[in-house]
């Protein structure tokens, strides 16, 4: 036990909790240990992750489970091509002893600082590929329900508790380790540049069509966006050309991050002033090209603390959702001192995610950390929702239990699976009961 006064908060700051009780499980076999004494007592628990979620999906405002010893790869299965890692272990620590290992997952997000639990919990996701999102790279998962049992899932041991719990929100038990889908490592090159804003969005379902992955950033304010595209080589690993160390410290890191956030600060302070220092900022930008391991292309450093909010929308739409968005950007004199992120994703097969079912387009907005975001996203939540939008779990969003449920033609499987594994509701917390229902 760390003790019962120990003040927890998220990245975003957004999320802040002092629970009843923590403690720190270095074993499957005390997180079930942990689970039995809250059922006991009549409490409830919660596991948090490195706390990158903006909603409070995480919040353990009873007892706590700290995730950090609960980490590291526990096998790695070269026939199956297979990797298994407790559920803790940082995303940046799984994908670094992956490529000692020679191997790599097929796609992830660009933040790589959530925990392998946490990530699949709240759907984090790329952009393109065969699988997008991390959850769907899951093929089998250790949980502890609300009865206290240890449930080993994979697709021939309880593959319906497996298809929900890959993306299950904590709601369905504590997740102690994920197995997921890996391939040797391979090379991956990036292109970067700025093009004019009919030219990317005109060209978005070629560009999803012709590359692996794609990736877009708009500066609102501007009509300059800058897309990443990113394709396998069929090169060795030892022939990857990545970018040399200094540029990488002055763009990724200076520029990106430093400048940017100095920028950032400016226009939160002076609202008039965003849209010229959007303007300057994607001037700055230049075409380049590099290749390297996945993890160190599809992942960057990000300093700059914000907020955000994310939907997926159906693929066929995205570029009309955007002009949509836009047109209600500059009627409403917003000025938003971030870019809006564009990504697109092939469908999948999970219950609860945003792509469930469906090709998307996801579009991600995002503001300084000493910024009002809630007009800005309640005005853009409104368009999303009129294209029949779904929101990501960990982003900031208003939906409810009534309104979400007609959105994902899978919901009330997953409803089944969660009275199966917690009909108790050990798991719930404030976020989960109003997205989920009672």
């Amino acid at each position: 036990m760390l003790g019962p006064t120990r003040r927890w908060r998220s990245w975003s700051g957004l999320v802040e909790i002092v629970p009843t009780t923590v403690h720190a499980p270095a074993t499957p076999a005390d997180v079930v240990h942990a689970v039995r004494e809250a059922i006991t007592a009549g409490r409830r628990i919660k596991m948090v992750g490195s706390g990158h979620s903006f909603t409070d999906v995480a919040l353990a405002d009873d007892v706590m489970l700290d995730p950090a010893a609960l980490s590291g790869i526990v096998a790695i299965d070269r026939d199956a091509h297979t990797v298994t890692a407790l559920a803790g272990t940082r995303l940046r620590d799984l994908n670094a002893a992956l490529t000692a290992a020679g191997l790599s997952l097929h796609n992830m997000g660009d933040i790589d600082a959530q925990t392998i639990a946490g990530a699949i919990s709240t759907g984090t996701h790329g952009t393109g590929g065969i699988w997008s999102s991390l959850s769907a790279q899951v093929v089998g998962l250790e949980l502890v329900t609300g009865t206290g049992e240890l449930l080993r899932c994979t697709p021939e041991q309880h593959p319906e508790v497996l298809a929900s719990a890959r993306l299950g929100l904590g709601a369905l038990g504590i997740i102690t380790a994920v197995t997921l889908r890996v391939e040797p490592v391979f090379v991956l090159e990036a292109h970067e540049e700025v093009v004019g804003w009919d030219e990317a969005l005109d060209s978005l379902d070629r560009l999803a069509a012709e590359n692996h992955h794609v990736d877009g950033y708009w500066f609102p304010g501007t009509d300059r966006v800058q897309l990443k595209r990113n394709n396998r080589l069929a090169a060795d690993v030892a022939e990857r050309s990545p970018l040399p160390r200094w540029r990488e410290l002055l763009e990724d890191e200076l520029m990106a991050n430093g400048a940017f956030g100095a920028l950032t600060a400016v226009g939160a302070r002076v609202p008039r002033l965003v849209p010229a220092l959007n303007r300057f900022a994607a001037s700055q930008l230049s075409a380049r090209t590099y290749s390297d391991v996945p993890h160190r292309v599809f992942t960057a450093p990000r300093r700059v603390v914000f907020r955000e909010m994310e939907y997926a929308v159906p693929r066929a739409v995205g570029g009309e959702v955007l002009r949509e968005v836009r047109s209600l950007i500059e009627r409403r004199g917003w000025r938003i001192g971030f870019p809006v992120e564009i990504r697109m994703t092939p469908a999948d097969d999970i219950p609860l995610s945003a792509s469930s079912g469906r090709d998307s387009t996801y579009l991600a907005f995002h503001t300084p950390r000493a910024a009002d975001h809630t007009a800005y996203f309640a005005g853009v939540e409104e368009v999303l929702r009129a294209y029949d939008g779904r929101p990501h779990w960990g982003k900031l969003h208003s939906r409810t239990a009534a309104d979400l449920a007609p959105a994902y033609p899978r919901w009330e499987e997953f409803a089944t699976v969660r009275e199966q594994v917690d009909p108790d509701r050990v798991f719930t917390n404030g976020y989960l009961r109003r997205v989920l229902g009672s």
